[in-house]
């Protein structure tokens, strides 16, 4: 009996052994995987979600990306090496000329930050701070859109917003990333940010994804675009969760970062 009690423990343990491994689970699979029925399965994961230890989806669960709990002014003025080397491989896609677009984000705010100091494009974000870092620059032309500032992203969303961003044909557009799943998609924490996103994506001709591998694999709430939206996908050589073979099936070209770039 009492073997009984704790067996459903340490199946839930070896489901997330496998899931940290895999990327994802599919409750079929765990099902054959453990020679139990798939109620018993959906039950284990619905367990585990309201932990807050996976994020169930149709069919199965994926990892739930990790949360530092650290506000926006803090993670941009924290010295983050990776992030930097990766801002400044993103930063060469950007040519003179060039209109661009700048989602909101950290990542984005130091791509803008590792721009060469004599470029000459016009810049759009919502982002009030990434507009003044590129105000900086004396060749750029700075447009800023409109609206309501989301506190929690220090960007602005709403009608405003979208009007600006919809009459604007990019030629590139450097877009934040909360989340990416080769099979759910690019999602997002917030949910005043995936009307944003989604027009800047319609307005780019060339989008460029920048993200850190913790990224990779994880699922926020709000989906935003399938993957395939994505041109260009510039990450760390090591990949947390899943395949990074997975993105190129999808037709992305991914970029990874060395160890000498």
């Amino acid at each position: 009996m009492h073997a009984a009690i704790e067996l459903p423990s340490l199946r839930r343990q070896k489901i997330l052994l496998i899931l940290e491994r895999d990327g994802k689970v599919m409750a079929s699979e765990l099902s054959q995987h453990f020679a139990v029925s798939e109620d018993t399965i959906r039950r284990d994961l619905a367990e585990l979600d309201s932990a807050g230890l996976v994020q169930r989806v149709h069919g199965g669960a994926l990892p739930r990306p990790k949360d530092t709990g650290k506000d926006f002014f803090t993670r941009v003025s924290e010295t983050d090496e990776v992030k930097t080397r990766l801002a400044q491989l993103a930063a060469g896609y950007v040519k003179n000329g060039q209109i661009v677009m700048f989602d909101s984000g950290s990542t984005t705010l130091q791509i803008a930050r590792s721009l060469p100091s004599d470029i000459a494009i016009t810049a759009v974000t919502a982002s009030p701070m990434i507009a003044i870092t590129l105000a900086e620059y004396p060749g750029i032309k700075v447009i800023l859109a409109g609206g309501q500032i989301n506190p929690s992203t220090l960007a602005v969303s709403g009608h405003e917003t979208l009007r600006l961003l919809q009459g604007i044909k990019a030629d590139l557009l450097f877009t934040g990333v909360c989340a990416i799943h080769p099979e759910v998609g690019i999602s997002s924490l917030h949910f005043d940010e995936v009307p944003v996103k989604l027009a800047m994506l319609d307005s780019a001709a060339h989008v460029v994804a920048v993200t850190t591998a913790d990224k990779l694999g994880a699922v926020e709430p709000f989906v935003v675009a399938p993957c395939a939206r994505i041109h260009t996908l510039i990450t760390e050589r090591t990949v947390a969760s899943g395949n990074i073979e997975d993105y190129r099936e999808l037709g992305i070209e991914v970029v990874q970062m060395t160890a000498v770039d």
